[in-house]
C-alpha cells in the first residue's frame, strides 16, 4: 500500500509500506478514507524533532476491513472514526477521563494514518462507530473529531470555559480555532482570538470569536488586560506550545482563572515565581480525545457545527509533500490527504 514517510527535514515522500494486518485479538484494520497533517508533524518536518525514515499520520477516519477475535464494538463495514491515542477505555486512567494515558496507550503516530490502510491496536477502546456511513460533506468534520477539534475541546474543557466567561484563544492555527468553536459551543459570552492572519481572523469570527487581537508578547497580554478591565481572561486556550506562547497565556488569565494548555511543548519553561505571584490554574497536555468522540460524533451528525472548515487544501494522498510545504509556510490551515484520489 502506499504511505507517507519522512525522510528527514523537509524530506516527504509516499512510497509503499507492507499493508497492516491483525496482529492482535484487539486490533482492527481500516481502510482510510481521510487523513490529514498535523500542526505537530511540523516539528519533524522542519527539523525541531528529529525524523528519518518515519510513518507519518495520527488522524483518521475510515471503514473497517478485518477485526481481531476479540472485538466486539466495531465490525467489517463500518465507518468509524479513532482517537490519535489508542486506549482500552476501560483502564483505570481512561475511566477518569484521560485516555490519552491509558495505561496501555499506543501513539497511532507510531502507525502512520497518512496512508491507504492503517492498523488500529485497542480497537473496542479506541475506534467509534457513526450511525451509518456518512454523507462525504460530513467527512472533514469527522476527521477533524479524531485529533484537532478533541484537542481544542480538551482546551476549552481544561480552562473551565462556561456561559459567562470571557476566553482568551492564544494561536491561530487548526487548534486554536477548534479551541475559538468549542468556547462558543459551550457558552463563553466574550471570545477573544488571538491572530495575525485575515483568513484564519474570519474563520474564528464565524466559529464564535468576538473579538480579534493582533498583539503578541507582553504587547498582546496588555490587549486583552485592557479589553477585560484590567484583569485579564477568566480562561485562556493555549494552542501553540512555545516559551513565548505559555507566557502569554499565563500573563492574559486572571487571577483564579485557568489556563487550558494544548501545544506540544518546545523550550516551555515557567517560573516557580511566576506560576506562584498568578494564582493560575493550569491544565492540559495530550487530549483524550476518545472522552469526547461519541458527543463530537453526535453533534456533528446533527449539523450543529462544521470543524471541517478547518481543512483549507485537500490534496491526493501522492501530493502529501505539497501539503506539508503549504502548512510549514502558512499557504494552509490543515490540510486534508484523500488516499482515494
Amino acid at each position: 500500500m502506499r504511505g507517507v514517510i519522512m525522510q528527514g527535514t523537509g524530506d516527504v515522500t509516499v512510497a509503499d509500506r507492507d499493508e497492516p494486518t491483525i496482529l492482535e485479538p484487539t486490533d482492527a484494520v481500516i481502510r482510510v478514507t481521510a487523513a490529514c497533517v498535523c500542526g505537530s508533524d511540523l516539528w519533524r518536518y522542519r527539523g525541531i524533532v528529529e525524523t528519518t525514515g518515519a510513518p507519518m499520520g495520527h488522524e483518521y477516519v475510515g471503514v473497517v476491513e478485518d477485526v481481531g477475535a476479540d472485538v466486539r464494538t466495531v465490525a467489517p463495514g463500518d465507518f468509524v472514526v479513532g482517537s490519535f491515542i489508542a486506549s482500552d477505555n476501560t483502564c483505570e486512567i481512561c475511566l477518569a477521563g484521560y485516555q490519552s494515558r491509558c495505561v496501555h496507550a499506543v501513539g497511532m503516530a507510531s502507525m502512520g494514518s497518512q496512508a491507504e490502510r492503517l492498523r488500529v491496536p485497542l480497537a473496542d477502546g479506541t475506534l467509534v462507530a457513526t450511525p451509518e456511513h456518512p454523507d462525504a460533506s460530513l467527512v472533514p468534520s469527522l476527521l477533524a473529531a479524531s485529533d484537532v477539534l478533541g484537542t481544542g475541546w480538551f482546551g476549552a474543557v481544561a480552562a473551565e470555559v462556561m456561559p459567562g466567561k470571557t476566553v482568551a484563544v492564544v494561536g491561530d492555527g487548526a487548534v486554536g480555532l477548534m479551541g475559538v468553536l468549542a468556547a462558543k459551543q459551550l457558552g463563553a459570552e466574550r471570545i477573544i482570538a488571538m491572530s495575525r492572519h485575515a483568513d484564519r481572523q474570519a474563520l474564528a469570527r464565524d466559529y464564535g470569536a468576538t473579538e480579534i487581537i493582533e498583539a503578541r508578547g507582553d504587547e498582546g497580554v496588555e490587549a486583552v488586560k485592557d479589553v477585560t478591565g484590567g484583569l485579564g481572561a477568566h480562561s485562556v486556550i493555549e494552542a501553540v506550545g512555545t516559551h513565548e506562547s505559555m507566557l502569554q497565556a499565563v500573563q492574559s488569565t486572571r487571577p483564579g482563572g485557568h489556563v487550558g494548555f494544548l501545544g506540544l511543548g518546545h523550550g516551555v519553561e515557567l517560573s516557580g515565581r511566576l506560576l506562584f505571584s498568578s494564582l493560575v490554574h493550569l491544565h492540559g497536555g495530550p487530549a483524550p480525545v476518545r472522552r469526547f468522540l461519541p458527543d463530537l460524533i453526535d453533534r456533528i451528525w446533527r449539523r450543529e457545527f462544521d470543524p471541517g472548515r478547518v481543512f483549507d487544501l485537500t490534496l491526493p494522498l501522492s501530493r502529501a509533500a505539497e501539503g506539508y510545504e503549504a502548512m510549514h509556510e502558512r499557504r494552509a490551515i490543515k490540510v486534508l490527504l484523500d488516499p482515494a484520489a
